[in-house]
């Protein structure tokens, strides 16, 4: 429908009423004008929500430019309609496009509109998703305290409104702001909570988002033992999904968690998990990063000969693959390893050509 035709059919159906409400009798003439005006009314309603519905299909699909294209033009026929409620949520949409899009101030001024809106019609659950989506806005910007404000405002909402998804949301993202402040006490506080909402609702993938989280702000507090068992946990979550690429991850970092504990034989045996996915996927960068801490580790523990087993099949690896830079990582650590035993002589053989 053009816009010409949308306005012309919006005044019409202004004027008419205008019209209508003067009379003290209505006509049947008068009243099959008024089902005409009700039906193109639900007719153009329609047509925003299905241009709102397929803005949203396209913000999924990353295609945001159209998105926001779609979003502009339900937004038009909302301000036609002068309906509050789909103008809101069509408004936060695009803020939530233009987030996405890196452009924060954008998404601040129409979420600041949208709140407005919402505050006429007393829509509890999307100003607590407007505030929210606004903290988060501020957070990227690096005006973390007006991000905490936002966000601590849409927290009592949801739980006001008992909405534990809501409150489960914005609890992790809370914890995101305290971790850009600096304060992990207080990060680690929100992540926990968050977490014990996602595993009451059994919600797996947001489960793995939160201790990722967790698991990093433990490392960062020197809380390893826990940061660990964090990364277990969230080991066994990317494994259930069968998420390869988030369970290297996982193991990379609990390899690293338990050289900076000095448990060596633990790191071992994650970095020896961690080899065997990488060569049953045919990744090489994990393998050789696998190799190396296995050598390290054995390194660490002074067993020589073990190390120099697993820095040579770094070395044939790195000239495999032509990588000059992990072949020259890999004869210096075998130049040391050689050292360490006393082994001068073995030490001229991983000199680089």
């Amino acid at each position: 429908m053009s816009s010409h035709a949308l306005n012309q059919g919006y005044h019409q159906h202004e004027s008419s009423l205008w019209e209508i409400g003067r009379d003290h009798g209505t006509t049947l003439e008068q009243q099959e004008e008024v089902d005409s005006l009700t039906q193109l009314s639900a007719s153009i309603e329609m047509e925003a929500a299905q241009i709102l519905e397929q803005g949203l299909k396209l913000h999924q699909e990353k295609r945001l430019d159209e998105a926001r294209a779609s979003f502009y033009q339900a937004k038009f026929i909302y301000e036609q309609l002068q309906d509050k409620l789909g103008l809101a949520k069509t408004l936060y949409c695009l803020g939530a496009t233009f987030y996405s899009l890196g452009k924060y101030a954008e998404a601040i001024k129409l979420g600041k509109e949208a709140l407005i809106l919402v505050q006429d019609i007393q829509n509890r659950a999307l100003k607590g998703k407007i505030l929210d989506h606004m903290g988060n806005c501020y957070r990227h910007l690096g005006e973390y305290t007006e991000a905490i404000r936002y966000q601590q405002e849409s927290l009592l909402i949801w739980r006001q409104l008992e909405n534990q998804q809501g409150q489960m949301t914005v609890l992790n993202n809370l914890g995101l702001a305290y971790k850009a402040l600096g304060k992990y006490e207080q990060t680690a506080e929100y992540q926990v909570q968050s977490l014990d909402i996602a595993q009451a609702l059994g919600d797996y993938k947001t489960q793995g988002q939160i201790l990722k989280n967790l698991a990093n702000t433990c490392y960062a507090l020197g809380y390893y033992s826990q940061a660990i068992d964090y990364y277990e946990q969230l080991l066994a979550i990317a494994r259930h999904l069968g998420n390869h690429r988030l369970e290297g991850q996982i193991l990379r970092n609990l390899i690293n968690t338990c050289h900076t504990l000095g448990d060596y034989p633990q790191a071992i045996e994650y970095a020896k998990l961690r080899l065997v996915a990488a060569r049953s996927r045919g990744d090489y960068r994990s393998e050789e990063q696998s190799l190396g801490s296995i050598g390290i580790a054995y390194d660490s523990l002074g067993d020589y000969p073990k190390a120099i087993k697993y820095y040579e099949q770094r070395l044939a690896l790195a000239r495999t693959t032509s990588d000059t830079d992990v072949e020259s990582q890999a004869l210096e650590s075998l130049r040391v390893a050689c050292y360490a035993m006393g082994n001068y002589a073995k030490i001229l053989e991983y000199e680089p050509n």
